[in-house]
């Protein structure tokens, strides 16, 4: 790893997105922006006629579609301009003013929902007929009038509009804090020789076989948010006020309550999630104390729970190996399948590497009728390329969806968002498994798939519980200070780690740096999501080309039906804790085969 990170102009171009697919300049740009704006107020002149007739209707929504579509490209390409260098202070313009012209339009558009929803039933039957071309957006009227006891006047929907951009105000101020600002100077290692620690070198630091490194880099790093925990605290508190507000405006017990429903989901899977995960607790304890025995450790503390459990065995891989490699992984679900992955890498759809002020993590963002793209900070390790396929599987979720779906009725769910995702990463484990040289390299995989199950299934619970936690507080009317805040998250890492882990003072200021406590009960979903992918990888695998066709019929799906009914056409029912239950017996059994693997170590 190198000491320095090069500025965004040192970066190879072919390890750049290629942004001029959206647009070739920025000039182009800014002429859709006055052409969205004009749009925006085309579509304001029908308050007080959206029900008025069919064509009136039908006229709108073909405006909105219209809208949309060139909202994606404003926004998907100013917001992807700015995540290139945070600390540019022209790109961060640009991501304002696509922010804001984004906020005005749904101010000045937002009488459309009320308006929608004074229809009758038996004049909106009568619309359909009237009008063919209603059907293309029956989905997305079907959606707005499920929510009519949460729609409001016209006037109260234009003040929630106009609040939006303050409502947001508070996950801007953590992006700004965390991505650009906050700088976290050298640490070092066993030898003395000093390595800059940022945000995306942080977990790679703490998988490094050298624990003084690793101590280190974990106390800088939480030392240094710790610093800021009243403006954490501050800021974080702005992001569930502004939750309630907009909860209570709309009629909801509870954010939760509202977060879920705006999925059109049960609050009763998360809490069948949290049953299960508690009456399995004794597995993840198993696995903290197979950690502990084999670091050969006399305490295990939390800047140990990264690194791998077979210390000795090193695997770096660099980018062009982690394609091939997540090439060959992804090749059970078919040539067509591999084609548009093949595309991703030839085409530039993917920023590859870090760089000085880029934004840390990964993600994959859609700009329906151009193509996804996927940001990566890439730095050669096994987990890298895991990360390489998670993405994938967001941007073929995403392709497939936007090829066979309308914009409106190809926006999925966030409750099934990760799923595509997670199913990458269940294929990539089982082919590096199956190909594994020897006892000591198939440790190294089956510790991976352990790790997904210690991030993804409990510690994404374990986040869960700290959102609801907290919002509920909040909402109770208990203040969310730096000290609470610190105790509730202290107390969950404790339960879920047990005994055998030493948890670190400093791992109570963990949750100053998710950035998905500031996503509205996101982070649930990782771990739903996680269940589901283990059930599908296995019968793709078992099953073969039925079941993979049932799998692209799930990722071309869109939002055409509720996310629970989507996950059944790829055989998975969250209606009982079955799934889960069943995902918990193969980390128990993961561990079983880890612990037979020791001994042949």
């Amino acid at each position: 790893m190198e000491n320095k990170l090069p500025k965004r102009e040192e970066v190879a171009k072919e390890l750049t997105w290629r942004l001029e697919d959206i647009y070739a300049n920025e000039d182009l740009w800014e002429a859709d922006l006055k052409k969205v704006a004009a749009k925006g107020d085309e579509l304001a002149s029908f308050e007080g006629k959206v029900g008025a007739s069919a064509k009136n209707l039908l006229d709108v929504f073909k405006l909105r579609e219209e809208i949309e579509t060139l909202e994606g490209y404003i926004y998907g390409y100013a917001h992807m301009r700015r995540d290139e260098d945070t600390a540019n202070t022209h790109n961060q313009e640009l991501a304002s003013k696509a922010t804001s012209a984004l906020v005005q339009i749904g101010e000045k558009t937002s009488f459309i929902d009320p308006e929608i929803l004074a229809i009758d039933d038996e004049t909106l039957k009568s619309y359909y007929q009237q009008e063919e071309g209603l059907k293309r957006y029956e989905i997305s009227i079907t959606e707005i009038r499920r929510l009519k006891d949460h729609i409001l006047d016209k006037a109260m929907e234009q003040l929630l509009a106009s609040a939006e951009e303050v409502c947001e105000a508070s996950a801007k101020t953590y992006g700004m804090l965390g991505d650009a600002d906050l700088k976290f100077g050298m640490v070092k290692d066993k030898d003395g020789k000093e390595i800059q620690l940022t945000d995306g070198r942080f977990v790679p630091l703490q998988r490094s076989s050298d624990r003084v490194l690793r101590q280190n880099a974990f106390k800088a790093y939480y030392d240094r948010y710790a610093e800021f925990k009243n403006t954490w605290a501050a800021t974080y508190d702005g992001e569930v006020k502004a939750r309630i507000f907009k909860s209570k405006a709309r009629k909801y017990n509870s954010n939760f309550e509202a977060a879920v429903d705006s999925n059109n989901v049960s609050p009763a899977v998360c809490d069948r999630l949290f049953d299960a995960v508690h009456h399995n607790m004794d597995k993840m304890h198993r696995y903290v104390d197979l950690r502990k025995k084999m670091l050969g450790v006399d305490e295990l503390h939390m800047y140990d729970v990264y690194v791998s459990m077979i210390p000795d065995f090193e695997k770096e891989v660099n980018y062009e190996e982690a394609k091939e490699m997540s090439l060959k992984a992804l090749a059970p679900l078919g040539e067509d399948y591999l084609a548009v992955v093949k595309e991703a890498y030839e085409n530039r759809w993917i920023d590859v590497l870090e760089n000085e002020g880029k934004r840390g993590g990964a993600y994959s963002s859609g700009v329906y009728g151009v193509h996804p793209y996927m940001l990566l900070n890439y730095n050669n390790t096994l987990e890298d390329v895991f990360t390489l396929v998670h993405e994938m599987g967001h941007s073929m979720h995403t392709w497939y969806s936007e090829k066979a779906q309308t914009i409106f009725n190809s926006q999925y769910k966030i409750f099934v968002a990760e799923v595509a995702s997670t199913t990458n990463e269940v294929l990539l484990y089982y082919y590096l498994k199956d190909k594994a040289v020897d006892a000591k390299e198939k440790a190294f995989i089956v510790n991976h798939f352990l790790e997904s199950f210690k991030s993804t299934l409990f510690r994404q619970t374990m986040f869960e519980e700290f959102e609801r936690k907290t919002n509920t507080m909040a909402e109770e009317g208990t203040p969310l200070t730096a000290d609470s805040l610190y105790d509730v998250y202290y107390n969950l890492n404790k339960e879920y780690f047990g005994d055998t882990m030493i948890s670190d003072k400093e791992i109570g200021y963990e949750w100053c740096r998710i950035p998905h406590f500031y996503y509205n009960f996101y982070v649930y979903q990782y771990a739903t999501s996680f269940v589901a992918s283990v059930a599908i990888a296995k019968r793709i695998l078992e099953e073969g080309a039925p079941m993979v066709e049932q799998y692209k019929k799930f990722l071309s799906s869109g939002c055409t039906q509720d996310p629970v009914s989507l996950l059944k056409i790829a055989g998975v029912d969250l209606t009982t804790e079955k799934p889960i239950e069943e995902a918990l017996q193969v980390f128990g059994e993961a561990i079983d085969e880890m612990e037979a693997l020791v001994d042949k170590l």
